[in-house]
């Protein structure tokens, strides 16, 4: 994958029970003159009417167990993941390979087409620069639909890793730990004395011994 998109798949937006994964942001108090100006509008109902059907429950700071897990250390540590990445590089490579090939085979067609000018007629020659473009085109489509079924097959191999194997591991440590929350490391902040907050190695080494390979469906076109 492209590194930065095969990195960017395996993140998920994880609306399961105990799981979040970006950071909630507290919204500021208004000030009296804001809430005023919000409630004196005429589109809608009032901020005071719509905080009716708002609940004065919210969860207690003595009984929350909270985690961090850094999703961009498990996609480079996990022996899947890496695994996954390495069959995606090798189609993108073959991809590169195959392309390099044939610009050289184009630009060889092209130097003789260019030296035949002055042999063929204007007739043959046109024939034989339409022939050249349409190759030129068939070639750019070819590659990028190519290169496009790289990247679906890969996506779908993530997606299979995650639903079948990495969702699981999280949430059977969320359950083990008793865990109320599991946050995307990459947007928290922690102090250095929050000891056993960092869940990540120990999510990485589970979902090691669980799976160690996902195989890629063959891209069309290899």
């Amino acid at each position: 994958m492209a590194k930065k998109s095969a990195d960017n798949a395996v993140v998920k937006s994880y609306k399961k029970t105990g799981i979040v994964a970006a950071v909630v942001v507290a919204v500021a108090v208004l000030g009296v003159w804001a809430v005023s100006a919000l409630n004196s509008g005429n589109d809608g109902a009032s901020v005071a009417d719509a905080m009716t059907v708002v609940s004065e429950d919210a969860a207690n700071g003595a009984n929350l167990r909270i985690a961090v897990v850094r999703m961009d250390e498990i996609q480079s540590q996990a022996v899947a993941l890496k695994d996954l990445r390495e069959q995606k590089e090798k189609y993108e490579s073959e991809l590169r390979d195959e392309l390099t090939k044939e610009q050289k085979a184009l630009e060889k067609e092209k130097v003789e087409i260019e030296k035949s000018q002055d042999v063929l007629s204007r007739e043959a020659l046109q024939r034989r620069v339409v022939d050249y473009q349409n190759k030129v085109t068939k070639l750019q489509r070819d590659l990028t639909e190519r290169a496009q079924s790289i990247e679906m097959s890969y996506q779908k191999a993530l997606n299979e890793l995650q639903t079948k194997h990495l969702d699981p591991v999280i949430e059977g440590i969320i359950a083990k730990k008793n865990l109320s929350l599991v946050i995307d490391g990459r947007m928290a902040r922690t102090g250095a004395d929050a000891a056993n907050l960092d869940i990540t190695n120990e999510v990485v080494s589970a979902l090691d011994k669980k799976i160690s390979k996902v195989k890629m469906e063959t891209p069309k076109g290899f």
